[in-house]
């Protein structure tokens, strides 16, 4: 084949200060559901996030997240969304893989520490997962 594409093995780095921050938005929103939009970077299946938005207009309860996409300016360091699982199940739903965000979705499965965070991608497949 003339244009053979390169394979990229997907992993996801996630800056500590960055969890930290999302772990607390999820207690913090506890019984509902939390969503905010990862920033970063992504190059050859590497995605690094370090940075949140809250998404404008998103409501929450305690089995849903959403966010009016239309209100989202253009912005090429959007890389998917996080949400959290109140109920304690850290598999992506149908309604999240239909609403599916980016490269990547992250969630955060109760009680929101360092172990209960997991990447997931359009397919629902889990996408290894790193602190730095």
């Amino acid at each position: 084949m003339i244009f053979k594409k390169k394979k990229f093995e997907r992993k996801v780095l996630i800056q500590k200060d960055v969890l930290d921050s999302i772990l607390s938005f999820c207690q913090m929103k506890h019984p509902n559901e939390g969503i905010l939009i990862l920033k970063g970077k992504s190059k050859n299946g590497e995605i690094k996030i370090d940075g949140l938005v809250i998404p404008p207009f998103s409501e929450t309860g305690p089995t849903f997240a959403g966010f009016p996409h239309s209100f989202l300016p253009f912005d090429m360091s959007y890389l998917g969304i996080v949400h959290s699982h109140p109920s304690g199940s850290a598999e992506p739903s149908v309604t999240d893989l239909h609403n599916f965000f980016g490269l990547v979705s992250l969630i955060v499965k109760s009680p929101y520490d360092d172990d209960s965070i997991f990447a997931w991608d359009s397919n629902g497949n889990e996408i290894p997962l790193s602190i730095i």
